[in-house]
């Protein structure tokens, strides 16, 4: 994918997300998931017990207030106002919950390092393309021997929306429509665990993939040199805005 298609299609998706920010939570609504996401919520308690966790794309704060119960520390983190509005209004533990506005492809160099790391209904958004240069760059926050999940959809005919189209890099899309009537073309992409396996080679150990009805889980600890650096070269960091 080229610099400039890359650039229209995260436009496209920022505003996306923005547009569906009220709307965001109804997928949790859906019955045919309930006996999934509560498996979920409690393995993600379970995982972050006691953990510094930083949390890419919270959306509006599900999860977020999930682990917050349950963690030492959460920074989570989106590209969209709208939906970090909506996140902070959440009956977190304020005491140990940060929100902070940040782009996923360029993470600024936070103060500290986390030992945990979740990110729900992420990575299907990412083009396949750019998945490792994301990790490279996404596992820089973290201090050796973390914990990182990544959590998405599988693909169930009925509960899903269909694959609209599938482009020549082999990313799939969705045609959502919202409440307003404005359709949009979103990228969402499911991987099959040869494919994750393979995109967290060299970058990851201790790999875990498990499937559910409807939704996925992958865990790892990603590979950090004594500089904090992950496999396949250094991506630079920017400086938190002062």
């Amino acid at each position: 994918m080229d610099d400039h298609r890359a650039m229209s299609a995260e436009s496209s998706m920022v505003g996306y997300f923005a547009k569906r920010a009220a709307e965001y939570e109804r997928i949790y609504h859906k019955p045919e998931r309930q006996a999934d996401l509560l498996r979920l919520r409690a393995f993600v308690e379970r995982t972050f017990a006691g953990a510094d966790v930083f949390e890419l794309a919270c959306g509006t704060g599900y999860w977020t207030e999930i682990l917050s119960g349950s963690t030492a520390s959460v920074l989570a983190v989106d590209i969209n106002d709208e939906v970090l509005a909506i996140a902070r209004s959440k009956p977190v533990d304020h005491r140990k919950t940060t929100f902070c506005k940040a782009d996923a492809y360029d993470l600024p160099a936070f103060p500290r390092k986390f030992t945990g790391g979740l990110a729900v209904f992420w990575w299907s958004h990412v083009p396949k393309a750019r998945l490792r240069d994301f990790l490279r760059g996404f596992h820089r926050v973290f201090s050796r021997g973390s914990q990182v999940v990544f959590i998405d959809n599988c693909y169930v005919d009925g509960s899903s929306t269909p694959i609209s189209r599938t482009d020549e890099h082999g990313d799939t899309y969705q045609t959502r429509r919202l409440d307003d009537g404005s359709a949009h073309e979103v990228l969402k992409n499911f991987p099959t665990e040869t494919e994750m396996r393979s995109l967290v080679e060299g970058l990851a150990s201790d790999v875990q993939v498990e499937f559910l009805p409807y939704y996925w889980v992958l865990s790892y600890s990603p590979r950090l040199d004594s500089a904090g650096q992950t496999g396949g070269g250094a991506l630079p960091f920017r400086n938190i805005p002062g």
